[in-house]
């Protein structure tokens, strides 16, 4: 009778990107052929197994792990695995082209461009062809491949906005000479220099284009060029090709600023973490974290993976991944993810999941894919070019060949044939939709928001439905006093200067809005003494001879009685996060906090019921009484709380299921990962996006 042995898919090949990739198939062959009876990959909490059925009386278990990583070794050395940053592209068509040209090399497996995010994603065979070979390929087509770590400069950046420029230069003064009296042979070399500029690019694409057996836009451009060129009409020509080159020039802008935006996120995680093994604390990068190391976390570190606490207790910012304003306490048994930061106390957390796995990672993967999505009138456009450049020029063939055939002269057909062909130039289809949507989005940008693709922008006439993030979004992000509660004689300036004075001994994020409100109102206190942190509960300290004591209401346990937990639970009823203050065994008052709306929020979500929005939801990963308090200050009814990145795109995808638009408002661009396409069609006949938009909070 057979026996299993499951294995983490992981670390037996370690370099595939997951459970889909061909080489699992090839390891499984590869086992089997070696003894194996069956080898296949199970999903078991949220990571991949590979599961091997064997024969106990022909190997034993030790056997069969040695088989399965001599296995993964031999296909991981020959089967090579490769995410490369491309530099130099300036339209689609050039991921296109790269991917043909590297699909057509033998031992090219799998060639993969995201245009949006300049990556190329390939996979090769390393006994057929050689690294070096296809980046020399990719150096043939005009592009470069950027090392890790290096970034192209300046110019490299902004050439095509410079050539544009120069291109733009060329033809005002050669318009301004034509106007003069100087000689014709100057306007027309300056004119010509213009067509060089504003033609580089674009003649690069049309004949890459065509050698793919494709005609585009850049195909008609340079055509429709020359024939304005044919007919002396040099200035309507280099005015052609310098609005065309502009309008690449600026769409590539805008999608290398979406780009840096992703970098900018994927950044957030620690490049190495410290683990123990063996007994050891060593330092490794991330990417060689496995599931069961265990990570120490020092105070006011990242957290690199995704794990639970092993052991230790200290507050957790988990704003850069759930949006959440006010550290989270843990302890032993806790979830921890990849990029939030640790407080005042140590941790150890065992990762539960690899680096490409975690919520950071999947958040990044997702807005990357939005990157790629086009708006409804660019499909059209891309569809409506590949039918009508081909009808163009093969009329304007016919306008030149025929009439000449019925007796009429050479010289006028080939001219009305160039008037037609500069006519039906698509000048303003090619440039009309990216400029409208750059437009649209720099006039959104100057208001503090950033519309993140054309679809999106698009779809904000069909809109019905707007989900908000909570965090620095209707709320400021960032914790207030709100509530001060003297018991006794004691003042409200006398127990705000007691919390002070202890707090300003402490670094966490609460206990600086309470030493910087005191100091708002211009309080002042003497410096406190033998300070004690008490991870996750409080602190205490010496201040004048007094033991005075400021937490939660974990610091003091049973001590808090009926009456005074009653209070505390009013507060905290209403969103707030409460501390206690004692001084000498005797409670002096409550503080509250609490991350408060933006001022002229509940205005704002009037104006957009009054605009046609009939459902408006906030989704935050913050804790439902804190969300619902918040909402129900700005007039919000429908709230979804403890939400993680794709709990959001959850939400969303029932919103979208009810509204068929749904739009994302968020202060970060981890609000903006890839949401489910809605259940309606547009008017192109393919099915549309949702949209996002996300509000800067600088400029």
């Amino acid at each position: 009778m057979s026996e299993k042995l499951k294995l983490d898919l992981s670390l037996i090949l370690p370099d595939i990107p997951d459970e889909r990739d061909a080489c699992v198939g090839r390891l499984s062959e590869l086992l089997q052929a070696g003894g194996m009876e069956q080898a296949h990959v199970t999903r078991e909490n949220g990571s991949s197994r590979l599961c091997l059925h064997y024969d106990p009386q022909r190997f034993s278990v030790s056997r069969v792990r040695e088989l399965a990583q001599a296995a993964g070794a031999k296909i991981g050395t020959r089967y090579r695995h490769e995410s490369l940053r491309i530099d130099g592209m300036d339209c689609t068509t050039c991921a296109t082209v790269i991917e043909h040209a590297l699909q057509r090399i033998d031992g090219v497996l799998e060639a993969s461009v995201s245009y949006a995010a300049e990556r190329l994603r390939l996979e090769f065979d390393s006994e057929k062809v050689e690294r070096r070979v296809i980046i020399q390929r990719i150096q043939a087509l005009g592009y470069s491949v950027l090392e890790e770590g290096h970034e192209a400069g300046w110019f490299a950046e902004h050439r095509e906005l410079v050539i544009s420029g120069v291109a733009g230069l060329l033809l005002l003064a050669g318009w301004l000479t034509g106007l003069s009296s100087a000689p014709r042979n100057v306007a027309l070399g300056l004119l010509l220099g213009a067509y060089a500029a504003g033609g580089f690019y674009t003649l690069r694409d049309a004949w890459q284009s065509v050698t793919s057996g494709r005609f585009d836009i850049d195909t008609l451009m340079i055509v429709a060029a020359a024939g304005a060129a044919a007919l002396g009409a040099w200035e309507e020509g280099a005015l052609l090709l310098f609005l065309f080159s502009l309008g690449h020039a600026l769409e590539h802008m805008a999608m290398d600023r979406a780009r840096k935006a992703i970098e900018a996120l994927a950044e957030l995680a620690p490049k190495t973490a410290i683990v123990q093994r063996d007994g050891v604390e060593i330092e490794v990068r991330v990417e060689e974290l496995q599931r069961g190391d265990r990570v120490i976390i020092k105070p006011g570190q990242r957290i690199p993976a995704d794990g639970q606490v092993a052991s230790g207790n200290s507050a957790v910012d988990q704003a850069p991944v759930t949006g959440e304003s006010i550290p989270v306490d843990k302890q032993p048994g806790d979830k921890v993810f990849a990029a939030t930061i640790n407080g005042e106390g140590a941790l150890v957390v065992e990762v539960t999941r690899l680096a490409r796995e975690s919520t950071l990672a999947r958040m990044v993967e997702m807005v990357a894919e939005a990157q790629t999505q086009k708006s409804p009138t660019q499909r059209f456009t891309d569809r409506f070019e590949r039918i009508f450049v081909p009808v163009v020029l093969v009329g304007a063939a016919l306008l030149i060949v025929l009439p000449p055939l019925f007796g009429f002269p050479f010289a006028e057909s080939f001219y009305r044939a160039m008037a037609v062909l500069v006519a039906a130039s698509p000048c303003a289809l090619a440039i009309a939709t990216p400029s409208a949507v750059l437009s649209g989005i720099a006039r959104a940008a100057r208001a503090g928001v950033l519309i993140k693709g054309g679809a999106h922008l698009e779809n904000l006439g069909r809109l019905t439905a707007i989900a908000f993030d909570k965090t620095g979004t209707i709320t400021t992000g960032r914790p207030r006093l709100t509530d001060i509660v003297a018991l006794g004689d004691v003042t409200e300036k006398e127990l705000l200067a007691l919390a002070a004075a202890v707090e300003s001994r402490s670094g966490h994020p609460l206990a600086r809005t309470i030493v910087e409100a005191a100091r708002k109102r211009g309080l002042r206190w003497e410096e406190a003494a033998e300070a004690e942190a008490v991870t996750g509960q409080g602190i205490r300290a010496t201040l004048g001879g007094r033991r005075v004591e400021v937490g939660n209401r974990k610091l003091f346990g049973s001590e808090v009685d009926a009456w005074l937990a009653g209070r505390v639970d009013e507060l905290e009823a209403l969103g707030r996060t409460t501390m206690l203050v004692r001084a000498d065994g005797r409670f002096a008052g409550i503080l509250g906090l609490m991350d408060t709306p933006r001022a002229g929020v509940r205005e704002i979500l009037e104006r957009l019921h009054a605009l046609g929005i009939v459902e408006m939801v906030m989704l935050t990963g913050d804790n439902e009484r804190v969300a619902r308090a918040v909402a129900q200050d700005v007039g919000l009814s429908d709230v979804r709380a403890s939400l993680l990145p794709e709990d959001k795109v959850t939400a969303v995808a029932e919103l979208v299921a009810q509204h068929g638009q749904v739009a994302m408002v968020g202060d970060g661009v981890n609000d903006a990962p890839r949401w489910p396409a809605p259940r309606w069609a547009s008017p192109w006949g393919e099915p549309g996006a949702t949209w996002r938009w996300k509000r800067r909070t600088s400029p």
